[in-house]
């Protein structure tokens, strides 16, 4: 149960909120990675079996996870049971956040179609919104500023969304409400909006929690340019861009 196995879990899983969490101070480190590694668990429990009942059961078990860290109980024996714990109790986090994030993944479950590109962008707001929110109270930022940071994570959620789209549709799911074209271009405009409202937005030490929505503007607005290429999977940047579009804000303590 350490650090250094969430940070690990979350370099393979997650390597875009590794590199920003990495450029991080240390401290801050301690509390991004065991959230973003319990994201993994979640994200990847609908996945791992062919039994719905099983993946409910996993679910369930992080539920109580929280649940108990939250109580101040002893945290079970997992390799990011004891970190999360730590972070919960230390920064006492919402479960009701937690519980949101954990009752997103039933969609990966139960089949359910989105009937509207709003039951798309809500999905995203309950699963990528709710971790960036659990982040950034973690490293400082008040419970008034939810609504804020929500509209600040939603642009990184759909471009991650987006990212995810091949993967989603190979899994026989159904990622948008219609899939058209100019459903995609709708929901990264909006994305673009809601980060245009908040980017001016000082975030204080919870900064580096918004960082790991650092490439959402260009791939939405690759989206919109070239929307065929959310389907294609060529939405992705060339490593360079990447990491060096990190480094720039990094450098200039803006997320």
């Amino acid at each position: 149960m350490t650090l250094t196995a969430c940070a690990e879990l979350v370099e393979k899983g997650d390597p875009d909120r590794f590199l920003a969490a990495m450029s991080a101070p240390p401290e801050a480190r301690e509390r991004l990675f065991p959230l973003y590694a319990f994201n993994l668990e979640i994200a990847k429990a609908p996945w791992i079996t062919k039994e719905p009942m099983i993946a409910q059961m996993r679910l369930q078990w992080w539920q109580d996870i929280v649940g108990e860290a939250a109580e101040g109980a002893e945290p079970r024996a997992h390799e990011v049971a004891g970190p999360l714990a730590s972070v919960i109790q230390s920064a006492q986090l919402p479960v009701s956040v937690f519980s949101t994030m954990i009752t997103a993944r039933y969609w990966d479950l139960n089949g359910d179609l989105f009937t509207s590109e709003e039951d798309v962008i809500g999905h995203i707001d309950r699963s990528a919104g709710s971790l960036m929110v659990l982040a950034a109270l973690a490293l400082g930022a008040s419970e008034d500023q939810e609504a804020d940071i929500r509209e600040a994570a939603i642009a990184s959620g759909i471009a991650n969304w987006f990212m995810a789209v091949p993967a989603v549709e190979a899994a026989g799911r159904k990622p948008f409400a219609h899939g058209t074209l100019a459903e995609v271009k709708n929901i990264a405009d909006y994305g673009l909006r809601m980060l245009d409202k908040q980017q001016s937005t000082d975030f204080g030490a919870a900064t580096p929690a918004l960082r790991a929505g650092w490439r959402a503007r260009a791939l939405l607005k690759k989206a919109i340019a070239d929307p065929q290429a959310v389907p294609e999977g060529r939405l992705d940047t060339s490593e360079f861009r990447r990491k060096g579009s990190l480094m720039l804000k990094a450098a200039a303590g803006r997320w």
